[in-house]
């Protein structure tokens, strides 16, 4: 069998507005992008590893068929890092601590692009939860939550 090397993850995004997407993702990665042309622009992110690219795309509905990104770091210490990170770009975060989602106990910060597309940077502090009431499969972010009132999410 032969070995494959990954080299990292890749996510393409649908966008209303390239330019307005860029921005948004200079502040969340701290990067500027790698390419950009008409419609279109690819972010190469080193830490964590990722290929991001976007395409803008005309849409009538106002969020993403994506249900969130994340990106999963080692500590607490790590989360509150990238929120700050984040708040001092200007972004505006939303925190879950202590939260029971997707059958772990997790702490994270989340923050939405302009075509309302959540990112998550979490850490698990507790994993493999039986499945109950509390440990759900959920991973529902804020809009959604609303409507279910699932996922026992403490914010």
């Amino acid at each position: 069998m032969t070995t494959i090397q990954t080299l990292k993850p890749h996510v393409s995004l649908n966008v209303r507005n390239v330019e307005a997407s860029i921005a948004f993702y200079r502040k969340l990665f701290g990067i500027e992008p790698l390419k950009v042309r008409t419609g279109y622009a690819k972010f190469d992110v080193q830490n964590p590893s990722l290929n991001l690219a976007m395409n803008q795309a005309a849409t009538n509905e106002t969020r993403s068929k994506l249900s969130h990104l994340g990106i999963q770091v080692a500590t607490t210490e790590d989360v509150l890092a990238m929120k700050a990170r984040w708040e001092a770009a200007g972004l505006t975060t939303r925190d879950e601590m202590q939260t029971s989602c997707c059958y772990a106990v997790q702490d994270k910060t989340w923050v939405s692009d302009p075509d309302g597309n959540e990112w998550e940077v979490f850490v698990v502090l507790e994993d493999h939860l039986p499945e109950t009431e509390e440990a759900q499969s959920c991973c529902v972010t804020a809009p959604a939550l609303v409507q279910l009132g699932a996922c026992g999410m403490k914010a």
